[in-house]
């Protein structure tokens, strides 16, 4: 389905993208365009990658008028260029509406006016009930992204993502718990019973590669991922490395929740059931607003959201097997220095 076309990722030079040129690079895709502000990591995967198919764009979502060169041509996007890192975007809130919802708006234009066959906008479990600005902006990205959807039609289709924590990204807890073994420091947890999704990075390539293949305009796709207590992750850490640091509560964070979730009860009313993941159609209601306020469902009261407090919890011995996937848990297992 890829061969011999282009695809275009944007914010490509994080992890997300860094996993997709390690999936797709040997297939016969014609070429990856990786769109990002930060030449110094574009530099770095040129050096590293030296794949022909390779082509590097500098420019920033929040300007409509760099995406036009990069999208030129393009056949697919996968749209994951974002500010993620929730205390910023909370001291920052503008910034977090200029790249992750006004920036999404730039990349869906440009898309459509470009012919591009397929866009996958990546999202986030924080958007879902959002109670700080990171999550409440890329809530913003999902209406766009849909409402977007029912302008493009099928000329191009425009599909979102959502998951969880995907595990060892930049700024996530893990590489900093297993830093904080290295070093013999206390683990530092701000609520020990807090519980995450958690994928691999290639579960979220796995989840994007999905929804491309049977999205249709406007389809949210969730993968339904396993969840684990704070407390578990730890444990299953340490056991790893065979340490014993002491675990200090820190206390929760502002604008951090106890749980995420991953569907509304809303969304849980009309989701499709695809076996390991679920798809969320398009609310294509026209503007007709009796079809909003005069006429309702019962099956809202009936249906519970799906969060990572009531799926199945993830034991000590099963995390160590997922954790086990990770690199740098695989470093940290040979005596390699984990970075943050």
């Amino acid at each position: 389905m890829f061969a011999n076309k282009t695809l275009l990722i944007t914010g490509g030079t994080g992890t997300f993208g860094n996993a997709v040129l390690r999936r797709f690079l040997a297939t016969q895709i014609g070429e990856i365009r990786i769109f990002s502000r930060d030449e110094k990591k574009q530099e770095d995967m040129r050096l590293a990658y030296a794949n022909p198919k390779l082509r590097f764009y500098i420019g920033d979502v929040r300007d409509e008028s760099s995406l036009r060169d990069a999208m030129t041509g393009v056949d697919f996007v996968f749209h994951a260029a974002a500010l993620k890192q929730v205390p910023s975007c909370e001291f920052f809130p503008l910034e977090a509406l200029r790249t992750n919802a006004l920036g999404t708006e730039h990349v869906l234009n440009a898309a459509i006016q470009n012919g591009v066959q397929r866009v996958i906008v990546l999202s986030t479990d924080k958007a879902v009930y959002p109670i700080n600005a990171m999550g409440i902006s890329k809530a913003m990205m999902e209406k766009l992204a849909v409402a977007k959807s029912r302008v493009a039609g099928t000329s191009t289709v425009i599909s979102v993502t959502r998951y969880g924590n995907v595990m060892a990204s930049r700024g996530s807890v893990i590489p900093l718990f297993l830093q904080q073994l290295q070093q013999g420091k206390p683990l530092t947890v701000t609520d020990p019973a807090m519980t995450r999704f958690m994928m691999t990075i290639e579960d979220a390539v796995d989840l994007v590669v999905y929804a491309f293949q049977h999205g249709n305009p406007g389809d949210i796709f969730v993968q339904k991922a396993p969840s684990c207590t704070l407390e578990t992750l730890m444990l299953a850490l340490k056991r790893l490395l065979h340490a014993d640091n002491p675990i200090e509560v820190i206390g929760t964070r502002h604008s951090e929740k106890l749980y995420e979730t991953l569907l509304t009860r809303e969304e849980m009313t009309v989701a499709e059931d695809m076996g390991d993941y679920f798809r969320i159609p398009a609310d294509n209601r026209n503007l007709n607003y009796a079809l909003y306020f005069s006429e309702g469902s019962q099956d809202v009261t009936v249906h519970a959201d799906y969060n990572s407090h009531n799926v199945p919890l993830q034991d000590v011995e099963s995390m160590c097997a997922l954790l086990r996937r990770l690199d740098c848990v695989k470093q940290a297992l040979d005596g390699q220095t984990v970075e943050v």
